[in-house]
């Protein structure tokens, strides 16, 4: 059963990498808000991004493609670390992306914006507030792990669009 998954998704891996990759570089939406409205606000007092209600929507839809986002990439990683072996680049990876769900079921964003912004629109979390520094500090793992996967997705997708150029010379 595996070994049909694997063949199946890696006969399709441009596209498989590709949704992966879309929906993990929307979390950028995410840290950006994250940065810009509550890092900031903690540092300097003031929120850089105090988002409307339009935004704040945006933010919540983009927080709920992160599982299968995670999911997505942590396929490319599997299915690497499956065809080349065990190397340190797509471990860390995997552990980068598979944190995240530690930190999604561990600590919201909820108890960092209480925290760090005071927005008590929410239930009250009884938590330390050092532990909102490293739930930001797990959520920023993600970032080497978004570029490193778009790359994978840019270099597929240019890799398809030879192999079209050339199988059109090979007709001809």
């Amino acid at each position: 059963m595996f070994n049909k998954f694997w063949a199946w998704y890696n006969k399709h891996l441009t596209l498989t990498v590709t949704v992966a990759a879309s929906l993990f570089v929307l979390q950028l939406i995410h840290l950006t808000w994250l940065t810009l409205h509550v890092v900031l606000f903690r540092l300097t007092g003031t929120s850089y991004w105090d988002p409307s209600p339009f935004w704040q929507n945006i933010i919540i839809v983009v927080d709920y493609t992160e599982i299968p986002a995670l999911f997505g990439t942590s396929l490319i990683y599997i299915n690497e670390i499956r065809k080349n072996g065990f190397r340190i680049k797509p471990l860390w990876y995997l552990f980068a992306l598979n944190i995240q769900l530690v930190h999604i079921f561990w600590i919201t964003d909820e108890f960092v914006a209480q925290t760090f912004v005071g927005d008590m629109t929410g239930p009250i979390v009884a938590l330390p507030a050092w532990l909102a520094w490293v739930a930001i500090m797990i959520d920023y793992l993600e970032l080497p792990v978004i570029f490193e996967t778009f790359k994978k997705m840019l270099d597929l997708l240019k890799g398809e669009r030879n192999r079209k150029k050339l199988a059109e010379l090979l007709k001809d």
